[in-house]
């Protein structure tokens, strides 16, 4: 075992760290551990930008936030190294080839989406989504469920949306009740522990060491959180305007900057927890697109890097097309849905880490703060498997040319689950493999 290096490295430039997080948003498969770990391997053990506690400490922040933790991870430490502009560079750049990806993978997908071979990849990697969605709920819950009193949190949230309907924000309210209460009068049950398992190591100095002064920028002042909290939502309110006078209030674009906003409100427990939202809206409500397309957005997703909350841009794109928001022009319209669903999906993530990243530091450890996210993320677990429920019954039940379950994809649902939650198999090879065998199943003969 080599002696870890024992000089402190050289300050990081803006230039250096632009190429590091362009690189990431490149290659960050894997959904948000994957992406975590990443970030771990490269800024702590190799580079040394910031030591092991520091990192879980900033990882802290973002696990008590709504929104994808791994991105806010991201614009948290490009925050710390490089200030606001720092942030702003390390978030845009972890989502924006996510973005570009898709825009590209959703057009395909509308303009040759009936072609046969098109159809037969999507029936084959529609069952590997149900085993995916299941297994996102299977390690929350290990995570969450810590006692039976966040067992029948899970089982309430399930019961609330999947029999009676009620809609995902009441729900989130209802936890978040339950929680205020529950950490006043028995705090024992909502006291699940924090953080990620794994004890600290040491690799040397950091940049950004454990006993390194908290940078002024980064030091919670009233004023500072007030300037940045007015021009953020100042930035959004504009934004929205200038899409409700330039499209019209009530058409698509407008509707989707509002529905985004409030949907990155929801994503405690990640982007599997805010999806059945998402469908409830874009499905549903607006009807933006199909259940069934909701259900392929969700495979192009598990496909490209970035944070898995992206599939918001699929949505948007879709709803933009199908609406033809821009008359004739479908491609402009897509990837203008695509644009407008990201921007207001991901604003708040950029808010709640640049003006309130120092005020949740200096409350992460009150249990009466912890607890209220604590049940939301119980709850959480009963509506994601309300989700796979869903998903399930559009999957594996036809109904034509006769009412009938497909075995087929039954099978291929209970093989994908198998493959995920025992063996470990990676979402991309789980879904490549499920792509080939739709083909195989599919072909004439």
């Amino acid at each position: 075992m080599s002696l870890p290096d024992l000089t402190r490295p050289a300050p990081v430039s803006l230039r250096t760290a632009f190429w590091y997080w362009l690189k990431l948003g490149f290659i960050s498969f894997g959904g948000p551990a994957g992406q975590i770990a990443m970030m771990h391997a490269e800024l702590v053990e190799r580079r040394r930008w910031i030591s092991e506690q520091r990192f879980l400490h900033a990882l802290n922040y973002c696990m008590l936030l709504p929104g994808p933790e791994a991105t806010q991870l991201a614009i948290y430490i490009g925050w710390l190294l490089h200030k606001t502009r720092g942030g702003i560079v390390a978030g845009i750049l972890f989502v924006l080839p996510s973005l570009v990806f898709l825009i590209a993978l959703s057009w395909i997908y509308m303009a040759y989406g009936s072609v046969p071979a098109v159809a037969a990849v999507l029936y084959g990697i529609k069952p590997a989504v149900v085993a995916i969605v299941l297994a996102a709920a299977w390690r929350i819950g290990k995570r969450s469920l810590k006692n039976g009193a966040l067992i029948a949190l899970a089982a309430a949230a399930f019961i609330a949306i999947t029999v009676f309907h009620l809609p995902f924000p009441l729900i989130v309210a209802g936890a978040a009740l339950v929680g205020l209460l529950g950490g006043r009068y028995w705090p024992a049950l909502f006291q699940v522990g924090g953080g990620h398992p794994g004890q600290a190591a040491s690799y040397g100095p950091a940049l950004i060491d454990d006993d390194t002064p908290t940078p002024g920028h980064a030091r919670f002042s009233w004023p500072g959180l007030a300037r940045v909290a007015v021009f953020g939502c100042t930035l959004g309110v504009v934004a929205w305007l200038a899409l409700a006078l330039a499209t019209g209030a009530h058409q698509p674009l407008a509707q989707m900057g509002w529905f985004f906003t409030k949907a990155a409100m929801l994503t405690f427990g990640g982007a599997y927890a805010v999806l059945p939202y998402v469908y409830q809206g874009a499905v549903t409500g607006f009807h933006w697109l199909l259940p069934a397309q909701m259900i392929d957005g969700l495979a192009l997703g598990e496909t490209t890097p970035g944070p898995l909350i992206m599939v918001v841009a699929f949505v948007g794109f879709v709803g933009a097309w199908s609406k033809a928001v821009f008359g004739g022009s479908l491609l402009a319209a897509g990837a203008a849905g695509a644009s407008v669903a990201t921007f207001f999906t991901f604003l708040p993530s950029f808010l709640f880490i640049l003006a309130g990243g120092p005020l949740v530091e200096a409350t992460r450890d009150n249990i009466r703060m912890t607890a209220p996210l604590t049940a939301i993320s119980a709850a959480v677990v009963g509506v994601i498997v309300s989700l796979a429920v869903f998903f399930g019954m559009h999957v594996f039940w036809q109904e034509t040319p006769a009412p009938h379950l497909d075995l087929r994809a039954v099978l291929l649902g209970v093989m994908a689950s198998i493959a995920l939650l025992r063996y470990q198999v990676g979402t991309i090879k789980l879904i490549l493999a499920c792509a080939i065998s739709g083909l195989v199943l599919s072909y004439p003969g």
